[in-house]
């Protein structure tokens, strides 16, 4: 049962995980539909931070009615969603409530689901469960830019192409919904003690959690959201720009799992690790996008960077709260890729529209990462010192509200 539900769990994401095609779709909404760039990357922008703040009501549900219902009910939302952009008719203001609004609702509803059911089903290995799992959130770029390719070599608009998108993917992500459910044992694990809520707000791991996975998504996302053009404006033939989508999608997924198995060995290192590994990264877009094979190398590198960043943390709070807890706390670290979802596409798309480059597009994020590489250092170093602290001086004693 359980590697059904993984099975499962690996096909919505894949759904949910077209989003990070969205760079396919600029190029047109620009040429045919009028729209800026600013205003392209605002409507990822806001899906992103929609889907980030939806996850925090649905941990709250997934605990009390289980995923099922969650997951259909985000298939339905991600459907209404892309319909409803389908027929705007390049509509700026249709496009933003269609794609950031509603389906960034049904993204937030279902993404959740797949973390925390995964980790319930394989407690001893949640790195790499969770690897696999969201894996397929970064493949469905892949899939989903490859699709909009044949079918727009086919004849097919953008607009068409979001019909179809929200026809298919959300009957596939409603008969996913049928495999999900919890395992039979509900038994808390001993780190689930640890009380959450506002209390979580005075703790520096949650901070330092919060700074690394800001700084992480900020640059994988201004990157993400505006790769084609920035392969484009580097001279890339338009072929090898679309190709570059689905190399940073597949560095995205393959990153994801090795980062699991990394995290399962070295813990808390792997957010330090991950973060330079990502600096470097894009160092090397900034250089190598004036080539093919630079340009090819540079997205799988960000893109295997951008990766970790949802499989460290969430394996962290799992650590630190418990899998039974990670529905309920980690939607408040996600809430940093909220964030770098409303600033960092749109700041991107921005600069490039006053400057003519992104070039310095490009410098921002490296500041970004390395500025949060140093604050989630030394707020998780604090984290580490009071917690030796309080073990030296007090006892252990477990929470007697287990659900603050």
């Amino acid at each position: 049962m359980r590697y059904a539900v993984l099975a499962a769990s690996v096909v919505i994401q894949v759904c949910l995980g077209g989003l990070y095609a969205w760079s396919s779709f600029v190029p047109a909404l620009r040429d045919s539909y009028g729209l800026s760039s600013a205003q392209t990357q605002l409507i990822f922008g806001l899906m992103i931070a929609v889907f980030t703040l939806a996850t925090v009501p649905a941990g709250r549900l997934l605990e009390r009615r289980g995923p099922r219902w969650l997951v259909l009910a985000s298939g339905l939302l991600f459907a209404a969603g892309y319909l409803l952009a389908s027929f705007s008719g390049g509509s700026f203001a249709l496009l933003l409530v269609g794609i950031g609004v509603i389906a960034g609702i049904g993204t937030g509803l279902g993404y959740v689901c797949p973390l925390a059911t995964g980790m319930r089903w394989f407690p001893d290995h949640k790195g790499l469960v969770t690897g696999l799992a969201v894996a397929g959130f970064g493949a469905g770029a892949v899939l989903l830019s490859n699709l909009a390719e044949i079918l727009a070599a086919r004849g097919a608009d953008t607009l068409s192409i979001f019909r179809w998108i929200g026809i298919a993917y959300g009957v596939v992500i409603a008969l996913a919904a049928l495999a999900m459910r919890f395992p039979a044992s509900g038994r808390l694990s001993k780190a689930a003690s640890v009380p959450t809520g506002r209390r979580l707000r005075r703790d520096p791991f949650f901070y330092g959690l919060l700074v690394g996975i800001f700084s992480g998504t900020f640059a994988g996302l201004l990157v993400i959201g505006n790769l084609k053009p920035i392969v484009l404006a580097g001279g890339i033939p338009p072929v090898h720009a679309a190709l570059a989508i689905s190399v940073f999608a597949a560095g995205n997924a393959s990153g994801r799992i090795a980062w699991g198995w990394l995290s399962d060995r070295f813990g808390q290192r792997t957010v330090w690790l991950s973060l330079t590994f990502l600096a470097l990264a894009v160092v090397v877009l900034g250089v190598g996008a004036q080539s093919i094979a630079g340009g090819l190398v540079a997205a799988f590198l960000v893109g295997f960077g951008f990766g970790a960043c949802f499989i460290v943390y969430a394996a962290q709070v799992a650590s630190r709260f418990g899998p039974e807890r990670l529905g309920r706390v980690y939607p408040f670290v996600f809430l940093g890729y909220g964030a770098a979802g409303v600033v960092g596409p749109w700041v991107g798309g921005w600069l490039y529209d006053l400057t003519g480059s992104y070039d310095s597009a490009l410098l921002l994020s490296l500041a970004v990462v390395v500025a949060g590489l140093a604050g989630s250092l030394w707020l998780l170093r604090q984290a580490s010192t009071g917690r030796e602290e309080i073990s030296t001086r007090t006892p252990l004693v477990r929470d007697s509200d287990p659900a603050t």
